[in-house]
């Protein structure tokens, strides 16, 4: 159950933060837009595939898979800084976040 509720909340939690984003980006991007950025960056768990065993319920991805390092993480504090990466930047956050959530849970 832990683990669904994982993954909604990548997809769940950008629903929530994307209309906020539509308002105040000044972008005149629709609250969808922002969605979709932000959950893909869902794509940074293929990193998982680079484990042996590529899925192991008890472990923390934070700091175990390259890109959910801290090098990593750092990066993506940084690429808030220019204005084309913004959405991206806080998309990755997001999901770092989520990801640590679910390790202070195991």
């Amino acid at each position: 159950m832990r683990g669904i509720l994982h993954i909604a909340a990548h997809f769940l939690v950008p629903a929530g933060i994307a209309p906020w984003l539509s308002k105040y980006m000044d972008e005149g991007k629709s609250w969808q837009y922002y969605w979709l950025v932000m959950s893909s960056t869902i794509i940074v768990d293929l990193d998982h595939l680079l484990a042996n065993p590529i899925y192991n319920p008890g472990r923390c991805s934070i700091g175990f898979h390259p890109l959910h390092s801290f090098w990593a993480i750092g990066a993506y504090v940084l690429l808030l800084i220019p204005k084309k990466t913004r959405v991206i930047s806080i998309g990755l956050i997001i999901h770092m976040l989520l990801d640590g959530i679910d390790c202070a849970m195991m």
